[in-house]
């Protein structure tokens, strides 16, 4: 169900890294436990994020729930889309980012969950 591609943080949040730029999206897991979401905060596009500290906000019908960035680096772009339609995290949230980030610690990516680690965490 978790592809594994991805990499996973305990916040729900995973990443796909290529080339030392990360995409950032919540995991399947987190939209089912939001519900249907209605609004997304991202941040600006140049601003410094260091991982395990908030970058935006997510809110559903049920819930505001904070977004935390799974690594340290400066955002590149912000899913623009998803200012408007919000509602297509729930529709597939492993291929929706939100946000692009350049890594500024490359060894932060080996802190985090493959998706063996994160199902087993979610159970």
């Amino acid at each position: 169900m978790y592809p594994s591609d991805l990499k996973y943080t305990k916040d729900h949040e995973w990443i796909s890294i290529k080339n030392k730029i990360g995409k950032i999206g919540v995991t399947e897991y987190a939209q089912q436990q939001l519900g249907d979401i209605v609004f997304i905060e991202l941040p600006e596009i140049g601003q410094v994020i260091k991982k395990g500290e908030q970058f935006g906000s997510i809110e559903s019908a049920k819930a505001v729930s904070d977004l935390y960035s799974p690594v340290s680096g400066e955002v590149l772009e912000v899913n623009k889309i998803l200012i408007e339609q919000p509602e297509l995290i729930n529709k597939s949230p492993h291929e929706t980012w939100m946000i692009s980030v350049k890594l500024t610690e490359l060894d932060e990516e080996k802190t985090l969950f493959d998706s063996t680690n994160y199902e087993a965490l979610i159970k």
